[in-house]
Protein backbone atom coordinates (compact mmCIF):
# COMPACT_ATOMS: atom_id res chain seq x y z
CA UNK A 1 0.00 0.00 0.00
CA UNK A 2 1.62 3.14 -0.99
CA UNK A 3 1.29 6.42 0.57
CA UNK A 4 -0.08 9.29 -0.97
CA UNK A 5 1.19 12.05 -1.75
CA UNK A 6 -1.70 14.18 -0.53
CA UNK A 7 -0.19 14.04 3.02
CA UNK A 8 3.22 16.14 2.65
CA UNK A 9 2.77 20.02 2.45
CA UNK A 10 3.74 20.57 -1.22
CA UNK A 11 2.16 24.07 -2.20
CA UNK A 12 4.88 26.92 -3.37
CA UNK A 13 4.59 29.39 -0.49
CA UNK A 14 4.29 31.98 -2.89
CA UNK A 15 0.95 30.27 -3.73
CA UNK A 16 0.08 29.72 -0.44
CA UNK A 17 0.39 33.12 0.81
CA UNK A 18 -1.98 34.36 -1.78
CA UNK A 19 -4.50 31.21 -1.31
CA UNK A 20 -7.54 33.54 -0.46
CA UNK A 21 -6.79 35.93 -2.93
CA UNK A 22 -7.28 32.72 -5.20
CA UNK A 23 -10.25 31.57 -3.47
CA UNK A 24 -12.12 35.07 -4.25
CA UNK A 25 -11.41 34.71 -7.89
CA UNK A 26 -12.18 31.46 -8.24
CA UNK A 27 -15.77 32.36 -6.23
CA UNK A 28 -16.15 35.09 -8.48
CA UNK A 29 -16.12 33.00 -11.80
CA UNK A 30 -18.39 30.14 -10.06
CA UNK A 31 -20.64 33.27 -9.43
CA UNK A 32 -21.37 34.23 -13.21
CA UNK A 33 -22.20 30.35 -13.85
CA UNK A 34 -24.73 30.05 -11.02
CA UNK A 35 -26.24 33.18 -11.39
CA UNK A 36 -27.12 32.37 -14.19
CA UNK A 37 -29.84 29.69 -13.57
CA UNK A 38 -30.95 31.74 -10.92
CA UNK A 39 -31.14 34.97 -12.53
CA UNK A 40 -32.98 33.17 -14.93
CA UNK A 41 -35.63 31.67 -12.41
CA UNK A 42 -36.90 35.13 -11.70
CA UNK A 43 -36.69 36.16 -15.57
CA UNK A 44 -38.64 32.85 -17.15
CA UNK A 45 -42.27 34.54 -16.36
CA UNK A 46 -41.31 37.66 -18.95
CA UNK A 47 -39.90 35.47 -21.47
CA UNK A 48 -42.68 33.70 -21.52
CA UNK A 49 -44.84 36.63 -21.92
CA UNK A 50 -45.59 37.81 -25.94
CA UNK A 51 -43.41 40.51 -27.41
CA UNK A 52 -42.31 42.85 -27.33
CA UNK A 53 -42.33 42.55 -23.72
CA UNK A 54 -40.85 39.06 -24.54
CA UNK A 55 -40.39 36.31 -26.26
CA UNK A 56 -43.71 34.41 -26.24
CA UNK A 57 -41.58 31.04 -25.13
CA UNK A 58 -44.26 28.34 -23.97
CA UNK A 59 -43.53 26.50 -21.06
CA UNK A 60 -41.80 23.15 -22.78
CA UNK A 61 -39.53 25.95 -24.22
CA UNK A 62 -38.86 27.62 -21.53
CA UNK A 63 -37.74 24.48 -20.09
CA UNK A 64 -35.28 23.93 -22.50
CA UNK A 65 -34.42 27.49 -22.02
CA UNK A 66 -32.76 26.28 -18.83
CA UNK A 67 -32.43 22.54 -19.70
CA UNK A 68 -30.32 23.34 -23.03
CA UNK A 69 -27.62 25.08 -20.66
CA UNK A 70 -27.49 22.43 -18.15
CA UNK A 71 -27.83 19.53 -20.67
CA UNK A 72 -24.56 20.60 -22.54
CA UNK A 73 -22.94 21.85 -19.08
CA UNK A 74 -23.15 18.17 -17.66
CA UNK A 75 -22.83 16.37 -20.95
CA UNK A 76 -19.44 17.71 -20.93
CA UNK A 77 -17.95 18.52 -17.18
CA UNK A 78 -16.39 15.36 -17.23
CA UNK A 79 -14.13 15.71 -20.63
CA UNK A 80 -14.10 19.27 -19.09
CA UNK A 81 -12.61 18.40 -15.86
CA UNK A 82 -10.16 15.49 -17.92
CA UNK A 83 -8.66 18.91 -20.45
CA UNK A 84 -8.29 20.57 -17.62
CA UNK A 85 -6.26 18.00 -15.85
CA UNK A 86 -4.39 17.40 -18.80
CA UNK A 87 -3.75 21.33 -20.56
CA UNK A 88 -3.62 22.94 -17.12
CA UNK A 89 -6.57 24.01 -15.33
CA UNK A 90 -6.00 28.23 -15.61
CA UNK A 91 -5.97 27.75 -19.38
CA UNK A 92 -9.09 26.04 -19.27
CA UNK A 93 -10.53 28.17 -16.80
CA UNK A 94 -9.68 31.59 -19.24
CA UNK A 95 -10.83 29.70 -22.17
CA UNK A 96 -14.74 28.78 -20.48
CA UNK A 97 -14.70 32.03 -19.31
CA UNK A 98 -14.59 33.41 -22.71
CA UNK A 99 -16.87 31.26 -24.37
CA UNK A 100 -19.81 32.08 -21.50
CA UNK A 101 -19.15 35.79 -22.00
CA UNK A 102 -20.08 35.50 -25.74
CA UNK A 103 -22.51 32.84 -25.14
CA UNK A 104 -23.92 35.85 -22.66
CA UNK A 105 -24.14 38.53 -25.28
CA UNK A 106 -25.77 36.31 -28.09
CA UNK A 107 -28.07 35.26 -25.85
CA UNK A 108 -29.35 38.49 -24.80
CA UNK A 109 -30.05 39.42 -28.24
CA UNK A 110 -31.97 35.96 -29.47
CA UNK A 111 -35.18 36.87 -31.29
CA UNK A 112 -36.71 34.02 -30.75
CA UNK A 113 -37.33 31.49 -28.21
CA UNK A 114 -35.28 28.82 -30.73
CA UNK A 115 -32.62 31.14 -30.71
CA UNK A 116 -31.77 31.82 -27.06
CA UNK A 117 -32.41 27.77 -26.71
CA UNK A 118 -29.09 27.85 -29.06
CA UNK A 119 -27.14 30.49 -27.43
CA UNK A 120 -27.79 29.16 -23.30
CA UNK A 121 -26.09 25.77 -25.12
CA UNK A 122 -23.05 28.25 -25.98
CA UNK A 123 -23.38 29.26 -22.65
CA UNK A 124 -23.20 25.46 -21.10
CA UNK A 125 -20.31 24.74 -23.21
CA UNK A 126 -18.13 28.19 -21.64
CA UNK A 127 -20.05 27.07 -18.46
CA UNK A 128 -19.01 23.33 -18.07
CA UNK A 129 -15.38 24.24 -18.57
CA UNK A 130 -15.48 26.61 -15.35
CA UNK A 131 -17.53 24.84 -12.42
CA UNK A 132 -14.85 22.32 -12.36
CA UNK A 133 -11.83 23.76 -13.15
CA UNK A 134 -12.55 25.98 -10.19
CA UNK A 135 -12.70 23.18 -7.44
CA UNK A 136 -9.52 21.78 -8.69
CA UNK A 137 -7.83 24.58 -8.55
CA UNK A 138 -8.86 25.25 -5.05
CA UNK A 139 -7.72 21.45 -4.06
CA UNK A 140 -4.19 22.60 -5.55
CA UNK A 141 -3.66 25.91 -3.72
CA UNK A 142 -4.72 24.58 -0.26
CA UNK A 143 -3.28 21.91 2.44
CA UNK A 144 -5.41 19.20 3.19
CA UNK A 145 -6.21 20.31 6.49
CA UNK A 146 -7.84 23.86 5.17
CA UNK A 147 -9.89 22.00 2.30
CA UNK A 148 -12.98 22.12 4.38
CA UNK A 149 -13.29 25.17 5.46
CA UNK A 150 -12.32 26.16 1.48
CA UNK A 151 -14.91 24.21 0.40
CA UNK A 152 -17.27 25.48 2.75
CA UNK A 153 -16.88 28.98 1.96
CA UNK A 154 -16.96 27.76 -1.76
CA UNK A 155 -20.17 25.98 -1.16
CA UNK A 156 -21.39 29.48 0.49
CA UNK A 157 -20.15 31.09 -3.21
CA UNK A 158 -22.68 29.31 -4.42
CA UNK A 159 -25.63 30.28 -1.72
CA UNK A 160 -24.24 33.72 -2.68
CA UNK A 161 -24.52 33.09 -6.62
CA UNK A 162 -28.54 32.20 -5.95
CA UNK A 163 -29.42 35.16 -3.61
CA UNK A 164 -27.78 37.76 -5.86
CA UNK A 165 -29.40 36.02 -9.14
CA UNK A 166 -33.29 36.76 -8.35
CA UNK A 167 -32.27 39.93 -6.98
CA UNK A 168 -30.23 41.27 -9.63
CA UNK A 169 -32.55 39.80 -12.69
CA UNK A 170 -35.73 41.48 -10.64
CA UNK A 171 -34.31 45.02 -10.53
CA UNK A 172 -32.92 44.34 -14.13
CA UNK A 173 -35.92 43.26 -15.48
CA UNK A 174 -37.18 46.36 -13.99
CA UNK A 175 -35.30 48.60 -15.88
CA UNK A 176 -34.55 46.94 -18.89
CA UNK A 177 -35.55 44.78 -21.54
CA UNK A 178 -35.29 40.89 -20.76
CA UNK A 179 -31.98 40.10 -22.35
CA UNK A 180 -30.19 42.58 -19.67
CA UNK A 181 -30.11 39.28 -17.53
CA UNK A 182 -27.53 37.92 -19.81
CA UNK A 183 -25.95 40.82 -20.57
CA UNK A 184 -25.17 41.72 -17.31
CA UNK A 185 -22.29 38.47 -17.04
CA UNK A 186 -19.83 40.00 -20.06
CA UNK A 187 -18.84 42.84 -17.41
CA UNK A 188 -18.21 40.48 -14.46
CA UNK A 189 -16.17 37.64 -17.05
CA UNK A 190 -14.21 40.70 -18.45
CA UNK A 191 -13.09 41.38 -14.66
CA UNK A 192 -12.62 37.51 -13.72
CA UNK A 193 -10.65 37.05 -16.87
CA UNK A 194 -8.33 39.85 -15.53
CA UNK A 195 -7.82 38.38 -12.17
CA UNK A 196 -7.04 35.34 -13.16
CA UNK A 197 -4.61 35.88 -15.23
CA UNK A 198 -2.76 37.95 -12.84
CA UNK A 199 -3.79 35.79 -9.53
CA UNK A 200 -4.09 32.00 -10.47
CA UNK A 201 -1.16 29.57 -10.92
CA UNK A 202 -1.92 27.43 -13.72
CA UNK A 203 -2.04 23.22 -12.13
CA UNK A 204 -2.54 19.85 -14.20
CA UNK A 205 -2.39 15.86 -13.27
CA UNK A 206 0.86 14.67 -14.05
CA UNK A 207 -0.75 11.50 -15.48
CA UNK A 208 -3.78 12.65 -17.13
CA UNK A 209 -6.14 10.54 -18.64
CA UNK A 210 -7.25 10.31 -22.75
CA UNK A 211 -10.28 12.09 -23.74
CA UNK A 212 -12.97 9.45 -24.63
CA UNK A 213 -14.82 10.94 -27.23
CA UNK A 214 -17.38 8.58 -27.94
CA UNK A 215 -18.11 8.29 -24.11
CA UNK A 216 -18.88 11.75 -24.21
CA UNK A 217 -20.90 11.63 -27.24
CA UNK A 218 -22.80 8.62 -25.62
CA UNK A 219 -23.56 10.84 -22.34
CA UNK A 220 -24.78 13.91 -24.39
CA UNK A 221 -27.46 11.64 -26.74
CA UNK A 222 -28.65 9.87 -23.78
CA UNK A 223 -29.50 12.55 -21.24
CA UNK A 224 -31.03 14.98 -24.19
CA UNK A 225 -33.09 11.91 -25.09
CA UNK A 226 -34.07 11.43 -21.37
CA UNK A 227 -35.14 14.95 -20.64
CA UNK A 228 -36.54 15.45 -24.01
CA UNK A 229 -38.84 12.36 -23.61
CA UNK A 230 -40.01 13.63 -19.94
CA UNK A 231 -41.03 17.59 -21.20
CA UNK A 232 -42.59 15.66 -24.09
CA UNK A 233 -44.43 13.74 -21.44
CA UNK A 234 -45.54 16.75 -19.20
CA UNK A 235 -46.60 18.95 -22.50
CA UNK A 236 -49.02 16.51 -23.65
CA UNK A 237 -50.02 15.54 -20.21
CA UNK A 238 -49.73 11.98 -21.25
CA UNK A 239 -46.24 9.71 -20.22
CA UNK A 240 -47.57 6.42 -21.92
CA UNK A 241 -47.85 8.29 -25.40
CA UNK A 242 -45.80 6.05 -28.07
CA UNK A 243 -43.17 9.26 -29.04
CA UNK A 244 -42.77 9.65 -24.98
CA UNK A 245 -42.16 6.51 -24.28
CA UNK A 246 -40.11 5.73 -27.25
CA UNK A 247 -37.77 8.44 -26.44
CA UNK A 248 -37.66 7.84 -22.93
CA UNK A 249 -36.77 4.44 -23.50
CA UNK A 250 -33.66 5.07 -26.49
CA UNK A 251 -32.57 8.03 -23.95
CA UNK A 252 -32.36 4.78 -20.94
CA UNK A 253 -30.60 2.17 -23.61
CA UNK A 254 -28.14 5.06 -24.30
CA UNK A 255 -27.14 5.72 -21.10
CA UNK A 256 -26.77 2.06 -20.43
CA UNK A 257 -24.19 1.86 -23.57
CA UNK A 258 -22.40 4.79 -22.28
CA UNK A 259 -21.78 2.86 -18.50
CA UNK A 260 -20.97 -0.26 -20.50
CA UNK A 261 -18.96 1.38 -22.90
CA UNK A 262 -16.94 3.15 -19.85
CA UNK A 263 -16.18 -0.16 -17.91
CA UNK A 264 -15.31 -1.35 -20.75
CA UNK A 265 -12.88 1.36 -21.80
CA UNK A 266 -8.54 1.38 -20.97
CA UNK A 267 -9.46 5.44 -20.86
CA UNK A 268 -12.93 6.31 -19.65
CA UNK A 269 -14.71 9.67 -19.19
CA UNK A 270 -15.92 8.51 -15.72
CA UNK A 271 -13.93 5.78 -14.01
CA UNK A 272 -16.58 3.01 -12.70
CA UNK A 273 -14.32 2.01 -10.44
CA UNK A 274 -14.64 5.10 -8.46
CA UNK A 275 -18.82 4.43 -7.57
CA UNK A 276 -17.48 0.68 -5.51
CA UNK A 277 -16.69 2.94 -2.92
CA UNK A 278 -20.14 3.74 -1.46
CA UNK A 279 -19.27 6.31 0.82
CA UNK A 280 -18.32 8.40 -2.59
CA UNK A 281 -21.56 7.07 -4.10
CA UNK A 282 -23.61 8.11 -1.61
CA UNK A 283 -21.87 11.41 -1.60
CA UNK A 284 -22.49 11.99 -5.73
CA UNK A 285 -26.12 10.19 -4.55
CA UNK A 286 -27.27 13.33 -2.14
CA UNK A 287 -26.06 15.58 -4.45
CA UNK A 288 -27.63 14.83 -7.52
CA UNK A 289 -31.29 14.52 -4.71
CA UNK A 290 -31.24 17.61 -3.21
CA UNK A 291 -30.55 19.61 -6.69
CA UNK A 292 -33.62 17.61 -8.47
CA UNK A 293 -35.76 18.68 -5.62
CA UNK A 294 -34.44 22.27 -5.29
CA UNK A 295 -34.31 23.17 -9.19
CA UNK A 296 -38.08 21.62 -9.53
CA UNK A 297 -39.12 23.56 -6.82
CA UNK A 298 -37.38 27.08 -7.81
CA UNK A 299 -39.09 26.68 -11.36
CA UNK A 300 -42.85 26.21 -10.13
CA UNK A 301 -42.26 28.97 -6.61
CA UNK A 302 -41.55 31.99 -9.61
CA UNK A 303 -45.07 31.16 -11.21
CA UNK A 304 -46.60 30.57 -7.69
CA UNK A 305 -44.79 34.20 -6.40
CA UNK A 306 -45.43 36.35 -10.09
CA UNK A 307 -48.57 34.53 -11.96
CA UNK A 308 -50.78 33.41 -8.59
CA UNK A 309 -49.32 36.02 -5.98
CA UNK A 310 -48.77 38.85 -8.40
CA UNK A 311 -45.38 39.80 -6.87
CA UNK A 312 -42.75 41.75 -9.37
CA UNK A 313 -39.65 40.28 -10.48
CA UNK A 314 -37.98 42.43 -8.22
CA UNK A 315 -40.06 40.91 -5.56
CA UNK A 316 -39.60 37.64 -6.07
CA UNK A 317 -35.91 38.08 -6.28
CA UNK A 318 -36.34 39.48 -2.27
CA UNK A 319 -38.43 36.95 -1.61
CA UNK A 320 -35.93 33.91 -2.46
CA UNK A 321 -33.51 35.81 -0.28
CA UNK A 322 -33.89 33.95 2.93
CA UNK A 323 -32.93 30.86 0.83
CA UNK A 324 -29.53 32.23 -0.03
CA UNK A 325 -28.81 34.18 3.21
CA UNK A 326 -29.31 30.81 4.77
CA UNK A 327 -26.80 28.95 2.77
CA UNK A 328 -24.37 31.77 3.31
CA UNK A 329 -24.83 31.66 6.85
CA UNK A 330 -24.52 27.34 7.24
CA UNK A 331 -22.27 26.52 4.49
CA UNK A 332 -19.08 28.41 5.67
CA UNK A 333 -20.33 26.60 9.42
CA UNK A 334 -21.45 23.23 8.29
CA UNK A 335 -17.99 21.69 9.03
CA UNK A 336 -18.55 22.43 12.51
CA UNK A 337 -21.53 20.60 12.50
CA UNK A 338 -19.77 17.79 10.49
CA UNK A 339 -16.91 17.76 12.91
CA UNK A 340 -19.65 17.10 16.01
CA UNK A 341 -21.94 14.75 14.70
CA UNK A 342 -20.41 13.13 11.81
CA UNK A 343 -21.05 12.89 7.95
CA UNK A 344 -24.32 10.84 8.37
CA UNK A 345 -26.33 12.97 10.79
CA UNK A 346 -25.63 16.51 9.37
CA UNK A 347 -26.59 15.09 5.82
CA UNK A 348 -29.43 12.93 6.95
CA UNK A 349 -30.96 16.10 8.98
CA UNK A 350 -30.20 18.13 5.66
CA UNK A 351 -31.89 15.99 3.14
CA UNK A 352 -34.89 15.53 6.06
CA UNK A 353 -35.46 19.37 6.62
CA UNK A 354 -35.42 19.55 2.98
CA UNK A 355 -38.34 16.76 2.79
CA UNK A 356 -40.25 18.80 5.03
CA UNK A 357 -39.93 22.08 3.23
CA UNK A 358 -41.19 20.63 -0.19
CA UNK A 359 -43.88 19.43 1.80
CA UNK A 360 -44.74 22.88 3.11
CA UNK A 361 -45.58 23.76 -0.50
CA UNK A 362 -48.06 21.51 -0.52
CA UNK A 363 -50.14 23.38 1.49
CA UNK A 364 -49.32 27.20 0.21
CA UNK A 365 -52.69 28.61 -0.97
CA UNK A 366 -53.25 32.17 -2.77
CA UNK A 367 -53.73 33.71 0.64
CA UNK A 368 -51.44 32.06 2.94
CA UNK A 369 -49.15 34.78 4.98
CA UNK A 370 -46.14 35.03 2.70
CA UNK A 371 -43.75 34.74 5.89
CA UNK A 372 -44.53 31.27 5.69
CA UNK A 373 -42.82 31.23 2.51
CA UNK A 374 -40.11 32.88 3.98
CA UNK A 375 -39.56 30.53 6.58
CA UNK A 376 -39.79 27.67 3.87
CA UNK A 377 -36.73 29.21 1.88
CA UNK A 378 -34.69 29.59 4.77
CA UNK A 379 -34.89 26.26 6.36
CA UNK A 380 -34.91 24.80 2.53
CA UNK A 381 -31.49 27.12 2.40
CA UNK A 382 -30.24 25.78 5.81
CA UNK A 383 -30.48 21.87 5.07
CA UNK A 384 -28.90 22.52 1.43
CA UNK A 385 -26.05 23.93 3.64
CA UNK A 386 -25.48 21.10 5.42
CA UNK A 387 -25.87 18.90 2.27
CA UNK A 388 -23.45 20.38 0.19
CA UNK A 389 -20.43 21.15 2.40
CA UNK A 390 -19.90 17.80 3.50
CA UNK A 391 -20.74 15.93 0.31
CA UNK A 392 -18.42 18.02 -0.98
CA UNK A 393 -15.64 17.88 1.17
CA UNK A 394 -16.30 13.80 1.19
CA UNK A 395 -16.02 13.69 -3.17
CA UNK A 396 -13.23 15.58 -2.97
CA UNK A 397 -11.43 13.99 -0.50
CA UNK A 398 -11.65 10.24 -1.44
CA UNK A 399 -9.85 10.96 -4.27
CA UNK A 400 -5.70 11.97 -4.85
CA UNK A 401 -5.28 15.53 -5.14
CA UNK A 402 -4.50 14.64 -8.83
CA UNK A 403 -7.68 13.64 -9.87
CA UNK A 404 -9.01 16.48 -8.52
CA UNK A 405 -10.15 17.86 -11.71
CA UNK A 406 -12.07 14.43 -12.11
CA UNK A 407 -14.10 14.52 -8.56
CA UNK A 408 -14.92 18.40 -9.07
CA UNK A 409 -16.32 16.98 -12.39
CA UNK A 410 -17.97 13.85 -10.89
CA UNK A 411 -19.91 16.11 -8.42
CA UNK A 412 -20.77 18.68 -10.72
CA UNK A 413 -21.85 16.40 -13.20
CA UNK A 414 -25.04 14.85 -11.16
CA UNK A 415 -25.59 18.13 -9.63
CA UNK A 416 -26.17 19.63 -13.10
CA UNK A 417 -28.37 15.92 -14.04
CA UNK A 418 -30.06 15.97 -11.20
CA UNK A 419 -30.90 19.47 -11.49
CA UNK A 420 -32.09 18.79 -15.30
CA UNK A 421 -34.31 16.24 -13.99
CA UNK A 422 -35.48 17.69 -11.73
CA UNK A 423 -36.87 20.64 -14.23
CA UNK A 424 -37.51 18.03 -16.61
CA UNK A 425 -39.35 15.68 -14.15
CA UNK A 426 -41.36 17.95 -12.04
CA UNK A 427 -41.57 20.39 -14.47
CA UNK A 428 -43.88 17.97 -16.23
CA UNK A 429 -45.47 16.70 -13.31
CA UNK A 430 -46.91 20.19 -12.77
CA UNK A 431 -47.52 20.87 -16.43
CA UNK A 432 -49.67 17.55 -16.69
CA UNK A 433 -51.26 18.09 -13.79
CA UNK A 434 -51.96 21.93 -14.69
CA UNK A 435 -53.67 20.59 -17.87
CA UNK A 436 -55.92 18.37 -16.54
CA UNK A 437 -56.86 21.03 -13.62
CA UNK A 438 -57.98 23.59 -16.69
CA UNK A 439 -58.84 21.86 -19.80
CA UNK A 440 -62.53 21.54 -18.72
CA UNK A 441 -62.74 25.37 -18.27
CA UNK A 442 -61.22 26.19 -21.72
CA UNK A 443 -62.93 26.20 -25.21
CA UNK A 444 -62.34 22.97 -27.30
CA UNK A 445 -60.31 24.67 -29.35
CA UNK A 446 -58.08 26.66 -27.45
CA UNK A 447 -57.57 23.77 -24.77
CA UNK A 448 -53.95 22.26 -26.57
CA UNK A 449 -52.12 25.97 -26.48
CA UNK A 450 -53.91 27.84 -23.40
CA UNK A 451 -53.57 24.24 -21.20
CA UNK A 452 -50.15 24.33 -21.03
CA UNK A 453 -49.10 26.40 -18.29
CA UNK A 454 -50.43 29.06 -16.29
CA UNK A 455 -49.26 32.07 -18.18
CA UNK A 456 -50.59 30.45 -21.84
CA UNK A 457 -54.37 30.48 -19.81
CA UNK A 458 -53.53 33.57 -18.56
CA UNK A 459 -52.17 34.94 -22.04
CA UNK A 460 -55.75 33.32 -23.82
CA UNK A 461 -57.43 35.30 -20.81
CA UNK A 462 -56.06 38.71 -21.49
CA UNK A 463 -57.13 38.19 -25.46
CA UNK A 464 -60.54 37.64 -24.51
CA UNK A 465 -61.00 40.95 -22.64
CA UNK A 466 -63.40 41.66 -19.89
CA UNK A 467 -64.37 37.76 -20.72
CA UNK A 468 -61.77 36.25 -19.60
CA UNK A 469 -62.11 37.15 -16.46
CA UNK A 470 -63.91 33.76 -15.33
CA UNK A 471 -60.74 32.36 -16.16
CA UNK A 472 -58.23 33.82 -13.77
CA UNK A 473 -59.93 31.90 -10.57
CA UNK A 474 -59.87 28.29 -12.09
CA UNK A 475 -56.35 28.81 -13.66
CA UNK A 476 -55.29 29.42 -9.79
CA UNK A 477 -56.70 26.70 -8.43
CA UNK A 478 -55.31 24.34 -11.39
CA UNK A 479 -52.05 25.84 -10.54
CA UNK A 480 -52.24 25.47 -6.85
CA UNK A 481 -53.56 21.93 -7.64
CA UNK A 482 -50.51 21.44 -9.87
CA UNK A 483 -47.75 22.86 -7.55
CA UNK A 484 -49.23 20.47 -4.28
CA UNK A 485 -49.02 17.36 -6.17
CA UNK A 486 -45.37 18.46 -7.49
CA UNK A 487 -44.08 19.51 -3.98
CA UNK A 488 -45.08 16.17 -2.45
CA UNK A 489 -43.05 14.66 -5.70
CA UNK A 490 -39.90 16.58 -4.66
CA UNK A 491 -40.27 15.69 -1.17
CA UNK A 492 -40.55 12.17 -1.95
CA UNK A 493 -37.36 12.63 -3.67
CA UNK A 494 -35.34 13.91 -0.63
CA UNK A 495 -36.60 11.17 1.60
CA UNK A 496 -35.02 8.87 -0.49
CA UNK A 497 -31.72 10.78 -0.21
CA UNK A 498 -31.92 10.95 3.46
CA UNK A 499 -31.90 7.24 3.06
CA UNK A 500 -29.30 6.81 0.86
CA UNK A 501 -26.86 9.01 3.10
CA UNK A 502 -27.72 7.63 6.46
CA UNK A 503 -27.25 4.02 5.05
CA UNK A 504 -23.83 4.62 3.45
CA UNK A 505 -22.00 7.89 4.80
CA UNK A 506 -19.86 7.65 7.58
CA UNK A 507 -20.84 8.19 11.04
CA UNK A 508 -18.19 10.15 13.91
CA UNK A 509 -15.26 9.35 12.49
CA UNK A 510 -15.15 10.69 9.09
CA UNK A 511 -11.97 12.03 9.71
CA UNK A 512 -10.79 8.41 9.79
CA UNK A 513 -12.89 7.15 7.08
CA UNK A 514 -11.94 10.20 4.28
CA UNK A 515 -8.16 8.79 5.34
CA UNK A 516 -8.97 5.21 4.48
CA UNK A 517 -10.82 6.01 1.57
CA UNK A 518 -7.68 8.42 0.06
CA UNK A 519 -5.28 5.35 0.95
CA UNK A 520 -7.15 3.11 -1.05
CA UNK A 521 -7.96 5.58 -3.92
CA UNK A 522 -4.04 6.06 -3.55
CA UNK A 523 -3.66 2.18 -4.49
CA UNK A 524 -5.71 2.31 -7.37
Amino acid sequence: MTTPADTAPRIPEAVHRRRWAILGVLMLSLLIVVLDNSILNVAIKTISTPAPTGLGATQSELEWAINSYTLVFAGLLFSAGLLGDRLGRKKVLLGGLLVFGIGSALAASSGSPVELISFRAVMGLGAAFVMPATLAVLMNVFERDEQPKAIGIWAGGVGLAIAIGPITGGVLLDHFWWGSVFLINVPIVIVAIGLMIWLVPDSRDPKPGRIDPVGVVLSVIGLVLLVYGIIKGGQLADFTDAKVLATIGAGLVVLVGFVVHEKRSDHPSIDIDYFKNKVFSAAIAAIALVFFALMGVTFFSVFYTQSVRGYSPLQTGLLMLPLAVAQLIFAPRARLVVDRFGNRATTTAGMLTIAAMLGAFAVLEADTPIWILEVVFFLMGAGMAHIMTPTSVVIMQALPREKAGSASALSNTFRQVGGALGIAVLGSVLSAAYRSGIEDKLPEAARHEAGESIEATLGFAAKLGPKGDALIGPANDAFLHAMHVTALCGAGVAVVGALVVYLFLPGRTPAKTEKETDLVSADH
